[in-house]
């Protein structure tokens, strides 16, 4: 009996998602949690599983298509057939070209590793059906060589986490994907922006003054557009700057980079910054909130999940570091350079991008005097940070340089005042300014 696969849920409100690649064939014949799609939310890249054994019928996207939640992507001949011993590995050999049109090169759940599972008889214990787990805990199971049908599950409904997935391996570290092959070229399809309420006029025609070329927007690009449009149009921006000096600050972290360096780690500003703004935000928890206007209330999180700013190829996305309030620096700073590298490297999953309560932009290696950055809604503030730089300060009478690192705050003005703003501001500069206050748990 045919059985559709649908795109699941992929939860926090996200409705939709791009094909990147497909790695099955019509005809194939996989295993449960076997690689079947990537796709790209506006959230992350996700590499989604087989949730059931069988014979691939038929294919119904192709890279570059978007899709809504609930849409049927593949039909399976017989959802409870599993493979034949040798014939998971057969697909690797016999599959050697693409369904038409399509643009993807064949990977077998053999070549691509499913997370233990394969054509022999199963482990002795281990679970018959599909596992509950989500995307990223398969992931994480498949890169760790754990067999999800084995593993104990804690989660809520009898679903593996990846703590689970962990446990099996003794804690074990997530080890390093191969290299991906390169994606397949996709047929850029240009598609229009969301309208958030406001229609713009028309553009002029420009090839009547001389040459244009048009670019179709990525999907991520196109979602960075809509939700910086929805953002600047819902959220009354207002932005306060101010300096902090980091004398002493630059001073602790010239110090210690050799020390951070043999424990593997390189110290930066960013995770003062976090641990600054994570202590400010328990004065001022109004900065660690989101409006409801609906319901007319102003939701105030009691958990501080910090957002960074991180520059890819593919455009700014921002993961999330959770807990910060709580962390000590050097876990803050060992956890933000795992988490920056996964996010360049096109592996970070949706629990490291969402859930965040307040973010930090720092472009400080690009240089640039300050910038106004655009509220990451439906949060309440950003704090942009500018390129820290060696000035003539006036100190009880003299003058003497001095390190002064420009910072700007922008928040939701319907959540906030001027006044608010100023002195959550003065509470970020003051921790900064007194860095032996940041370093009592390093």
């Amino acid at each position: 009996m045919p059985r559709p696969f649908a795109l699941p849920d992929l939860g926090e409100g996200l409705t939709e998602a791009e094909i990147v690649k497909v790695f099955v064939n019509e005809g194939d014949v996989i295993a449960e949690d076997a690689p079947l799609l990537e796709v790209e939310t506006d959230k992350a890249t996700v590499e989604i599983p087989s949730p059931f054994g069988g014979r691939v019928a038929s294919i119904h996207i192709q890279p570059g298509q978007t899709v809504k939640v609930g849409e049927v992507l593949i039909t399976f001949d017989d959802a409870t057939l599993a493979p034949a011993a040798g014939e998971v590995n057969q697909i690797s050999t016999t599959s050697t070209t693409a369904p038409a049109g399509r643009g993807h090169g064949p990977v077998s759940a053999a070549t691509r590793g499913s997370g233990g599972a394969s054509g022999g008889p199963a482990a002795a214990g281990a679970r018959v059906g599909p596992v509950p787990a989500t995307p990223a805990t398969r992931r994480l199971a498949r890169e760790l060589g754990v067999d999800l049908g084995t593993v104990r599950a804690t989660g809520p409904g009898g679903r593996v986490t990846d703590d689970d997935v962990r446990a099996v391996t003794g804690g074990a570290e997530r080890r390093p994907l191969a290299p991906a092959g390169q994606a397949p070229e996709r047929g850029a399809v240009a598609k229009p922006l969301r309208s958030v309420g406001v229609e713009p006029p028309a553009l002029p025609r420009f090839e009547q003054w001389g040459p244009v070329e048009r670019q179709p927007l990525s999907h991520l690009r196109r979602t960075i557009a809509e939700r910086m449009t929805l953002s600047a149009t819902l959220v009354p921006h207002v932005t306060h700057f101010d300096r902090a000096d980091v004398t002493e600050l630059d001073a602790i972290i010239r110090r210690n980079v050799e020390p951070a360096r043999e424990r593997g780690l390189t110290l930066t500003l960013t995770s003062f910054l976090l641990k600054a703004a994570a202590l400010a935000l328990h004065e001022h928890p109004q900065f660690n909130a989101s409006l409801d206007p609906a319901a007319g209330e102003l939701i105030l999180k009691r958990y501080c999940h910090l957002g960074v700013a991180v520059a890819t190829e593919r455009g700014l996305i921002v993961p999330v570091i959770r807990d910060v309030d709580r962390k000590p620096l050097i876990e803050l700073q060992r956890e933000l350079a795992a988490l920056a590298q996964r996010v360049r490297e096109g592996k970070a999953t949706l629990d490291d991008l969402r859930g965040g309560t307040f973010t930090i932009t720092n472009i400080g290696a690009l240089g640039g005097t300050g910038a106004i950055p655009i509220i990451n809604y439906p949060e309440a503030a950003i704090l942009g940070v500018a390129r820290a730089r060696e000035e003539p300060v006036v100190q009880e009478g003299r003058i003497v340089p001095r390190t002064l690192l420009p910072i700007s705050l922008t928040f939701d003005h319907r959540v906030a005042d001027g006044a608010d703003g100023a002195r959550f501001a003065a509470a970020i500069v003051r921790r900064l300014e007194r860095p032996e206050q940041l370093l009592l748990e390093w």
